[in-house]
């Protein structure tokens, strides 16, 4: 599951937080007030193996229908505006496609018609209430196991073998075929063609998080393709760069209105890497092992949004809040993006977590600390089942202080 493993204060941290009233702070208000008058509130609502929606898979069609109806209904009553709602987790699809099989998450049975059209319903009876609808899409996972005979017959991945890596324990489209490219472009951007999305949503998978001892082998598209480029990972980055700028212009060639946002693993490049970069020591950089040039695509201007997972706690030694929140503000600033934070939600109260996340307030204190920050524009919570069980209390603390009145998504 792409969150579940990744995903002190400073002078000015502890100030803004304790809320201390200087001139500075008054002055600032004014223009906090109209922020909060358009953010995001929203909640990610994920569907690969059943984390949060069904609850199982072979319900019945009105079972599936009532289930993500109160989902839904769980984020109107927690005041967020909009659900991000994955609609292809694995190289398939939670709408009728003529592109890719219906989800096994589904009916338990890839290619199985469920009875009706999940995502059609979900923009519906959100809109109905009031709230934004994202399409979230993976690019290129295709599957959690690397055995193609367990796919439908009729999947691309089988009909097209030499589209597919195995890695990982998991089958990958391999990003370096421009046709690998385009298909999976044509399967989302159908989504979009059917229906008033208001947004357009991927993940922070690109190439695979890296595994150890373990090779991605793209060398005969790498042979293929790769001429002029000074090494591998340069050609890989163009691959992911080349993916990302075609899909924003094509999405507002289908549809003007929708909007296209990317949420990425927070860490771009350690400062130690790169003085560009944040002052973090993640294990992760997504420039470098993913290929993904996240600080690229926002000061290019290929995004309307990005939100990257800041899944730490205020403090944390490796990868701080504190230290990200300003650094994405800083990539944002100028460009025209609209950041918004991805919050852990789902650390908060479990008990192998740090003892931050014990504390039903910490993240309260991550929105009033971006408050601070007229750039960020809102925060998406992982995931929708937390939203509504809220296993210590922690949403709750967050609506209660920062989620007092209603607030629409900005535009």
């Amino acid at each position: 599951m792409r969150r579940m493993s990744r995903r002190g204060f400073s002078v000015v941290a502890a100030a803004t937080i304790a809320g201390l009233a200087t001139a500075g702070d008054a002055a600032a208000a004014p223009d906090r007030r109209r922020k909060k008058a358009r953010e995001l509130r929203a909640m990610w609502l994920a569907t690969v193996v059943n984390r949060d929606w069904p609850s199982k898979p072979g319900l019945s069609a009105q079972q599936q229908r009532s289930e993500l109806l109160a989902f839904l209904d769980s984020a109107v009553n927690r005041r967020l505006n909009a659900v991000v709602f994955q609609v292809r987790p694995t190289a398939d699809a939670l709408w009728p496609s003529p592109h890719e099989p219906w989800s096994e998450y589904l009916t338990g049975t890839q290619g199985k018609d469920p009875g009706w059209d999940p995502l059609g319903t979900a923009v519906k009876e959100a809109h109905r209430r009031g709230l934004e609808l994202h399409a979230w899409f993976n690019p290129f996972r295709i599957a959690n196991h690397t055995d193609p005979s367990r796919l439908v017959a009729t999947h691309p991945a089988r009909v097209h073998p030499e589209w597919v890596v195995p890695y990982g324990g998991k089958l990958y489209y391999n990003p370096g075929l421009p046709e690998v490219r385009r298909f999976v472009q044509d399967a989302m951007l159908d989504a979009v063609r059917r229906y008033p999305l208001d947004a357009v949503h991927w993940d922070d998978y690109f190439y695979p998080y890296p595994v150890a001892g373990q090779a991605f082998d793209d060398d005969d598209a790498f042979a293929r393709y790769g001429g002029g480029f000074a090494d591998r990972a340069s050609w890989r980055r163009d691959n992911i760069d080349r993916l990302v700028r075609e899909m924003s212009g094509r999405i507002k060639k289908t549809r003007g209105r929708t909007q296209f946002g990317i949420s990425p693993f927070a860490v771009w490049r350690n400062k130690a890497t790169d003085p560009t970069g944040s002052d973090t020591r993640a294990g992760v950089q997504t420039y470098d092992d993913l290929y993904a040039d996240t600080r690229g695509w926002v000061k290019k201007g290929w995004l309307d949004y990005i939100v990257p997972q800041v899944y730490w706690n205020i403090g944390f030694p490796a990868a701080d809040y504190a230290k990200l929140v300003p650094w994405w503000s800083d990539v944002v600033r100028g460009t025209g993006v609209r950041l918004y934070i991805g919050e852990a939600l789902y650390k908060a109260g479990d008990p192998a977590q740090p003892p931050a996340w014990q504390d039903p307030a910490e993240l309260s204190r991550h929105l009033t600390y971006a408050e601070g920050f007229p750039e960020v524009r809102g925060h998406i919570y992982f995931s929708a089942k937390e939203v509504g069980v809220d296993r210590n209390g922690a949403m709750a603390r967050v609506v209660a202080d920062h989620y007092q009145e209603p607030a629409k998504p900005p535009r």
